[in-house]
């Protein structure tokens, strides 16, 4: 006994089609299959039972499903059909995955190895396969004859005794298998016909069948076709050059087939409100898109709406469905020949070739796992998704429960709104944990944006309530205005000095300030720096031990040269004894200074006491030496400067 094919009948109310036919059905059991059709499949394609089993099926029920090896259907498995699916088994469909995320994960959860049909790729190899071109061919030819029902007058042009009828003016937007078919079956009906697509290579198809080509030929339009042959979605600058183009031409039609559709995305909108209120009343819209979101304005899935100005949009389901008779013919064997490949004669089973490019192309699931790289990535994140929201669910939960009333001798169970942060509770037998002022002030510095000065004292923690955690209260203004910093063990504070202090209030205040006078307390280890007063002039240096005090003479050139920068001019050097705040007596005959101690390996500098002159006044004065002044003034007396 051979590997079993099961071939159901679609529950899909509006699916008439069958995975299977006669021709098809006597193929596989030539193969060394056994063939399972379930009673009534085929009723709809016009393919009773009894067909069936001429050609070696056996009639079978649904429950033939869990034994079966290969599952042949039009349309995906649902989720109650999957329970009743053998894991491991292959289930061939037109899988419909794009936005159908649920779907594609209950696959792979039974088990099953699921090929996408429409997946197909477009090469020479995989004609014979290609369910899309097999349906979409007579989804073209059915439009036409819908619309053609729904214009109810003549296609053609008659010229007879009584007059002439013109013929229909027919538009086809999309010029793919499903348009071009449209285009010959309206040429043949002999309409008037004409056409639009976005890739170059329509143009041609549509001069070969006859119709008249439209289109905005520009640089996008060059490069508007994917490498499998399908139009690409363009862009909102050229969809508005080209509805500008088409809105005129559609005012003149009678009837007009939209076919544009992008495999995984919903279908571009091509005819706007605007451009149906300007068609004539009669006129008729088909589109064939309608599953997707449709590409007529006001299309509704499954039913034929008439607007105010008498303009009908048909928006038929499953357009091949409704000529199911010969659809069923020709995707019977589309599955046939797929499955063909993958059988291994000798041993006469299923074998799959995973590196085979069709089924690489088509393999949706397997083994437990979405497989197609377009869908691998979104059911992976889904997953880890679903497995982070469940803890996620369970603390929800446990944060936000509903308020029950206490019962007797309990305590009534508090609704936690919104978690608090607070303290950690104490263990039995510990103390409540308490913030330590350097704690929370690091944290509130941290938020605030700026360093925070630690409390001197620190903070005492709360009496915490009974079955509470305590917190830590800190007042945050007082600690921010604390100064001094807490001194180590067995160190004493830290005190300024008087250059620390004074230069950070002349970097603040913008000027230098004078040195303070009182020496600052030396650190252990370490001399007192000395502080001077800046208007004293001089001050008499500390005498070492067992040495008189000697005054110290400032130089003219220390002293002069400091006045005369401040003044801006050159002054003549003054001789001052520094413990002493008196004036030099010029008119007394000056004392011989002291020449100055020689440091050790260099020559005294020469005393500069010979003739001390003073400016104090805005007058000019005069030397017994020099004489008068050169400005002109009178001559003054001697005596202080």
């Amino acid at each position: 006994m051979g590997q079993l094919i099961f071939v159901p009948k679609e529950i899909d109310a509006t699916e008439s089609r069958v995975a299977a036919s006669p021709d098809t059905v006597k193929r596989l059991v030539g193969l060394g299959f056994d063939v399972v059709v379930e009673a009534g499949a085929g009723t709809s394609s016009r393919i009773p039972d009894e067909e069936f089993a001429k050609a070696g099926a056996s009639i079978g029920t649904v429950s033939d499903a869990g034994r079966a090896d290969v599952v042949l259907k039009v349309r995906r498995p649902t989720d109650a059909e999957l329970k009743g699916y053998k894991s491991g088994s292959a289930v061939f469909a037109i899988m419909d995955p794009y936005g159908n995320d649920a779907a594609v994960a209950a696959l792979a959860k039974a088990g099953v190895t699921a090929f996408s049909m429409e997946f197909m790729p477009r090469i020479t190899r995989a004609q014979v396969m290609d369910v899309l071109s097999s349906q979409a061919n007579l989804a073209g030819y059915q439009a036409v004859l819908d619309g053609a029902y729904e214009y109810d007058r003549a296609l053609p042009m008659m010229m007879t005794a009584a007059g002439t009828v013109p013929a229909a003016k027919v538009f086809i937007m999309g010029v793919g298998v499903a348009g071009l078919q449209a285009i010959a079956t309206a040429r043949r009906l002999g309409a008037v016909v004409t056409a639009t697509d976005v890739r170059p290579a329509a143009k041609e198809q549509v001069a070969s069948l006859g119709a008249k080509f439209l289109a905005v030929e520009d640089e996008e339009f060059k490069a508007a076709e994917t490498a499998g042959g399908y139009a690409k979605e363009m862009s909102k600058e050229y969809q508005a050059k080209q509805a500008a183009l088409t809105a005129e031409h559609i005012a003149k039609q009678d009837i007009v087939i939209t076919t544009a559709l992008i495999p995984g995305r919903p279908a571009p909108k091509l005819v706007s409100a605007a451009m149906v209120a300007s068609m004539k009343p009669g006129s008729v819209l088909v589109d064939l898109a309608v599953e997707r979101g449709g590409n007529v304005e006001g299309a509704v899935a499954g039913q034929i709406v008439t607007t105010a100005n008498g303009v009908k949009i048909v928006g038929h389901l499953n357009v091949a469905g409704r000529i199911a008779a010969s659809a069923s013919l020709l995707y019977a064997k589309n599955l046939y020949n797929f499955l063909e490949t993958m059988v291994d004669k000798t041993a006469k089973t299923i074998a799959i070739n995973r590196d085979d490019e069709l089924v690489k192309a088509t393999m949706l699931t397997d083994g437990g796992k979405v497989v197609h790289a377009n869908f691998a990535a979104a059911a992976a994140a889904a997953a880890a998704a679903a497995a982070v929201a469940a803890p996620a669910a369970a603390v929800d939960a446990a944060l936000v429960a509903p308020a029950e009333s206490a019962k007797r001798g309990q305590k009534p169970k508090t609704t936690v709104v919104e978690p608090v942060a607070i303290a950690d509770k104490p263990k039995r037998g510990r103390k409540p944990k308490v913030e330590t002022a350097g704690e929370a002030e690091a944290e509130f510095a941290a938020e605030e944006g700026f360093d925070a000065v630690p409390a001197v004292v620190p903070a005492e923690p709360f009496k915490a309530k009974r079955g509470r955690p305590p917190k830590a209260a800190l007042a945050i203004e007082a600690v921010v205005a604390a100064a001094a910093d807490k001194p180590k063990r067995g160190r004493k504070p830290k005190v300024e000095t008087a250059g620390e202090a004074e230069a950070e209030f002349d970097a603040e205040e913008g000027f230098d300030a004078a040195p303070v006078a009182e020496p600052v307390k030396a650190r252990r280890g370490r001399k007192p720096k000395s502080a001077f007063v800046a208007e004293t002039v001089a001050v008499a240096e500390k005498p070492r031990r067992g040495r008189k005090p000697k005054p110290k003479v400032e130089t003219a050139g220390e002293a002069e040269a400091e006045f005369a920068a401040e003044e801006g001019f050159d002054a003549v050097p003054v001789e001052r004894v520094s413990t002493e705040s008196t004036l030099v007596d010029l008119s007394a005959d000056p004392a011989p200074t002291e020449p100055a101690k020689l440091k050790r390996g260099r020559k005294p500098k020469t005393s500069l006491g010979d003739a001390v002159i003073a400016e104090t006044d805005a007058d000019a004065t005069s030397s017994p030496e020099t004489g008068p002044a050169e400005t002109g003034t009178t001559d003054t007396p001697k005596g202080d400067a």
